[in-house]
């Protein structure tokens, strides 16, 4: 089949009308379903497809070698449109009707809360793919949630090395999207740069999820007037790309540098090289990163799924994809999809020596360096990258015209994260025990 074939097929399975993945006809009748709860349509459809594309390269390796314990994997699917309430139903059609074993997916830190709490009252894992609000793992934080990507804090800190040290004393004005993600990364970005006087360092929010052109333009208005050394724009998916196109029309960049603090090729590629040029942010992962930093299993999957999808990966296709391959590791591990079980393995640190603290858990090492999902939060702990993107003719260059993202500098997770101490300070202030919840003896 070549490949317009198969772009046509990923296009019709993507859009079609039916809910699920139909298994194999040929399969063996042991199989084990996965629910992937991700966004089909909405604000964040571009990063959805990135996970929906990933997750089905995933479990094609998966099955070709083998399956989970000889088990098959059959990906069942529901659209959220990034709506938290729709995201909720999926995830009990995906337990109830489909009897998902596990769940992963999201595009948005409000679906990640609410999907996680619905797992966790059924006893299902919850893995949150693209997830950046520090609330995922802290407030709302449970035993049955983990999540794979950096969070808003390790990207401030990440950003604000940065920036204090190339932009020192600069005045920012924000541009934030109105949920919990927003609200977090604007507040730890402030923190971070040191930008917490309002009325010096203002900032605007904007609705979520149906913001207009109109009001994105009204917005960036204030920036053009007041002429901020720094615009942080808090946004994600389209509302992100809308909001860069609309700045370059208005002239913005000629004395403004702009700051998306989580990033993704997928919204670069959407916002185009013109638009995105000199736009700063962070990543944690981009295609380049295994090829700039000599790591060989990244680049075998970018070049599966480059060869599969005739486009590179994005970050929320290398979450997916890890996702899938340490659930199938811990579940190996243990000898069981008893979702406990599995829970206890990923906690228990397999460390060489005893950081008491620095509390850690399971470390992996799958398409960049090493990371650590961390006992007491269940935060993959990562390195973070800040990039810039390339001028256009740079990103013409490239084979996919995807080459938008310049790596800058990098922090690790170590340094980017909270500390044990900062993470009960911040689930006590929320009326939140210090640790998560006991598994009962019988789990």
């Amino acid at each position: 089949m070549n490949r317009q074939c198969v772009a046509f097929a990923i296009l019709f399975v993507h859009l079609g009308l039916g809910q699920s993945v139909p298994a194999d006809p040929e399969e063996s009748p042991r199989s084990v379903v996965i629910g992937l709860n991700y966004p089909q349509t909405g604000p964040y459809m571009n990063e959805g497809l990135d996970q929906w594309n990933a997750a089905h390269l995933a479990a094609d390796e998966i099955n070709n070698a083998g399956g989970i314990l000889g088990a098959r994997i059959r990906i069942a699917w529901r659209d959220t449109k990034s709506d938290p309430m729709i995201a909720v139903r999926n995830a009990v059609d995906l337990i109830e009707k489909e009897h998902a074993r596990m769940l992963f997916g999201g595009a948005s830190s409000d679906v990640a809360a609410a999907v996680g709490a619905e797992a966790q009252k059924r006893g299902v894992l919850f893995f949150a793919t693209l997830s950046y609000s520090t609330d995922t793992t802290c407030e709302k934080g449970h035993r049955y949630m983990f999540r794979e990507c950096h969070n808003s804090l390790m990207s401030a800190k990440a950003l604000s090395y940065y920036l204090t040290e190339k932009f020192p004393g600069a005045n920012y004005q924000y541009i934030t999207a109105d949920y919990a993600w927003g609200h977090t990364t604007e507040a730890a970005i402030r923190t971070y740069t040191d930008t917490t006087d309002k009325a010096k360092h203002p900032g605007i929010l904007i609705p979520f999820p149906g913001v207009t052109d109109d009001q994105i333009r009204n917005a960036l208005e204030h920036a053009r007037v007041a002429k901020p050394r720094m615009l942080v724009l808090v946004l994600f998916g389209s509302h992100m790309t809308r909001a860069v196109r609309i700045a370059h029309e208005m002239g913005i960049k000629q004395h403004t540098q702009i700051i998306g603090p989580n990033l993704t090729s997928v919204m670069a590629e959407s916002a185009g090289p013109e638009a995105m040029e000199d736009v700063m942010g962070t990543v944690q992962w981009c295609w380049n990163v295994p090829y700039d930093y000599n790591y060989p299993r990244g680049r075998e999957f970018v070049e599966a799924f480059a060869k599969y999808y005739g486009r590179y990966p994005g970050a929320g296709a290398a979450s997916a994809y890890t996702i899938l391959y340490e659930y199938k590791s811990a579940v190996e591990r243990v000898g069981s999809f008893d979702p406990a079980r599995v829970i206890r393995d990923l906690e228990a640190s397999n460390y060489k020596f005893l950081v008491i603290e620095k509390p850690r858990g399971h470390e992996y090492t799958l398409l960049k360096d090493k990371q650590v999902w961390r006992a007491f939060d269940h935060q993959s702990l990562q390195t973070v990258y800040v990039v810039k993107c390339r001028p256009p003719e740079s990103v013409g260059r490239d084979r996919f015209k995807m080459d938008y993202f310049e790596i800058i500098g990098s922090l690790a997770g170590d340094h980017a994260e909270r500390s044990l101490a900062e993470w009960q300070a911040s689930r006590a202030k929320a009326g939140m025990p210090g640790q998560l919840e006991r598994l009962s003896d019988h789990e």
